[in-house]
Parts: structure tokens; C-alpha cells; sequence
């Protein structure tokens, strides 16, 4: 736990490298890689295992429907192994778009296949038979009878499930030791995710100590902020026309912004879907402006409950000299 970032690749996987380096001199204290059309995440995440010593590296997150449990977990000790234990296993639903127009899958029952997911993930992890289904108790989705061979348990790699309505996020209370969110404000993390994650290890008879909740926090180093939301307001508007990212959202109290943007997108108004996201909702979720302001927005996060705030790049923007701001 501790300040973390998020470094995807873009366009040159070494650039990426160098600065999952440059926040291990840093002293931060995990690297994320998203999960996107471009290079695939778990492969980055092993490169940058093999190209550090300390931080610690993970997905921010590989959804679930893109591998079966038993490959993930099988990919997960490899990596795990490489990285000397230092290996955070972020896993996501993600969105029907995604789940069936690129990888021919369905979402149906999401909270339900998550802990279904999970746990044949976990014990394989830990060298135990993966539970089976049976009549009284049938599988959700997912069966398998894989276990590992030759190799010694890995009980310790962290499992974190993302998480943004209270179902999920309860979950990722009750079988994860973490979540992670995205485009969850300050407000947001202290009035539902707390206590929802709270709820969820209450079931399964834990506290929170220890357990890591990772949020995702965009940020830029700029004397002018107007750039900087000027770039989000472009990166952000597929998230708005997500179904699971709109409810969130909404119960953040930024159903206003979500009307305008809908009615913008009726009447084919790009600019307009631009403008419904307000200056409010930025301020409220990034940490943008000079060093002391990014370092403010970082603690907004931490005040609010997040363990592990991590810095996440804005485009056009100097996501190296942000790092730096971060770190202090």
C-alpha cells in the first residue's frame, strides 16, 4: 500500500519501461497497466516485473472473460515467479462491448461469476483442488479440475477485483485483499466504497486492516488546468456512454452532467458531449495544476479512504514531470 501509478504503453513499450523505472527511484509503490486494444497486459506486466527490483507491478485490470480461471491462475504464478513475489493480480469484468464485440462473451450474471472466478483462481493459486459444482451447488460459469504441477503454492499473490456498484464492491470485500476503482471521486470512495468494501469483509469476518484499495487518480503537472481538462474531457467520453460506469456516476451525484451528455449525443453535438463534463466532476476527480496541487488531490484520495491513491496520465500533458510532483 502506498502511492501508485498507472503506465500504460502507448506507442513505445520501452518509454513505459523507463517510467515504471523512474517511479521505482521514486519510491512508489506499485506500477498498473490497463487492459486496452493495444499491447496485451499481462505480457507488459511481465516485462516490467524483469526490469525492476522493488515496485511492486500488476494489471488495473485483465478482465476475467479473456482467459479461463485456470489460465490465469497458471499465468499468474509465471508471472509471480519472474517477479521475485511482486505481482498484483487485478481482475475486472468489464463491459458488454468489450466482454462481446472482442472477445465473443457474455456478461450475465457479473457479481456471481467474479466469486465464482475468484476462488478457482485462489485455490489453485494455493496448490488446493479448484471447488467443483455439484447439484446442490451448480457452477456459475466457470468449472475445471486443473491444478498445478511440480510447482510450490504461491498463496500469497494478492487478488483485487474491480469494482464500482455496491454488489462488486462488496464482493471484492469478502474474497479480495483489494479494489480497484476508476472515475470514482473522493466523495464517491468515502460515502460507497468504504462502507460497501466494509460490508464485505464483515461477511467473511474481517476487518479492513490490510485490506488495499487502489484508486485510480488522473493527474497532471501543468501551469494551466485548462489544457488538462480540455484532454480529459476527449479521453472521458467513452465512460460516459457505459452503462456501468453511468450508474456509478449518477450515484455520485453527476446525473445532471449525464442528461446533458445524452442529449448531446442525440443530436450528434461532439462538442457538446464535451461540455456536459463539467468542470465540477474534473476538479472533483483529478489532482491537476502545480506540484502542490497535484500533491493536494492525491490526499483528497487518501482522506477520503483510498490506501493506495495512483497517479494516472492525462494526454498532452508531462506525465513524467507529474510523477515526480507525486512523489514529493
Amino acid at each position: 500500500m502506498g502511492l501508485g501509478c498507472f503506465v500504460s504503453t502507448g506507442r513505445s513499450l520501452e518509454q513505459a519501461v523507463a517510467r515504471v523505472q523512474r517511479a521505482e527511484q521514486l519510491g512508489y509503490e506499485a506500477a498498473y497497466v490497463t487492459h486496452i486494444a493495444g499491447r496485451e497486459s499481462l505480457t507488459v506486466v511481465t516485462a516490467y516485473a524483469l526490469r525492476t527490483e522493488r515496485i511492486r507491478v500488476g494489471t488495473g485490470v485483465v478482465p476475467i472473460y479473456t482467459r479461463t480461471p485456470a489460465t490465469m491462475a497458471q499465468t499468474a504464478w509465471t508471472i509471480d515467479d519472474l517477479a521475485d513475489g511482486r505481482l498484483n493480480l487485478g481482475l475486472g469484468v468489464s463491459h458488454r462491448p468489450v466482454v462481446e464485440g472482442w472477445h465473443g462473451q457474455t456478461i450475465d450474471r457479473p457479481v456471481a461469476e467474479m466469486r465464482e472466478y475468484v476462488a478457482i483462481v485462489r485455490a489453485i493459486l494455493r496448490g488446493e483442488q479448484p471447488p467443483t459444482a455439484s447439484p446442490d451447488a451448480p457452477a456459475v460459469k466457470w468449472r475445471t479440475g486443473f491444478q498445478l504441477a511440480g510447482l510450490d503454492p504461491r498463496p500469497d499473490v494478492p487478488i483485487y477485483v474491480a469494482g464500482l456498484s455496491p454488489g462488486m464492491l462488496r464482493l471484492a470485500g469478502e474474497v479480495a485483499d483489494g479494489v480497484i476503482l476508476w472515475l470514482c471521486t473522493p466523495p464517491y470512495i468515502r460515502d460507497v466504497v468504504i462502507p460497501a468494501v466494509r460490508e464485505g469483509r464483515e461477511r467473511a469476518g474481517k476487518s479492513l486492516d490490510g485490506f488495499d484499495v487502489v484508486a485510480a487518480v488522473p493527474a497532471a503537472a501543468v501551469e494551466d488546468p485548462a489544457q488538462a481538462h480540455t484532454s480529459m474531457r476527449r479521453e472521458l467520453l467513452p465512460y460516459f456512454g457505459l452503462p456501468f460506469y453511468r450508474a456509478m456516476l449518477e450515484r455520485s451525484g453527476f446525473g445532471e452532467e449525464i442528461a446533458a451528455f445524452d442529449a448531446a449525443a442525440a443530436g450528434g453535438d461532439g462538442d457538446g458531449m464535451q461540455r456536459a463534463i463539467s468542470g465540477q466532476f474534473l476538479d472533483t476527480l483529478a489532482a491537476i495544476g502545480d506540484a502542490d496541487a497535484v500533491r493536494a488531490g492525491v490526499e483528497r484520495y487518501r482522506a477520503a479512504g483510498a490506501s493506495s491513491p495512483c497517479i494516472g496520465p492525462i494526454s498532452q500533458t508531462d506525465f513524467d514531470a507529474t510523477l515526480t510532483a507525486a512523489a514529493g
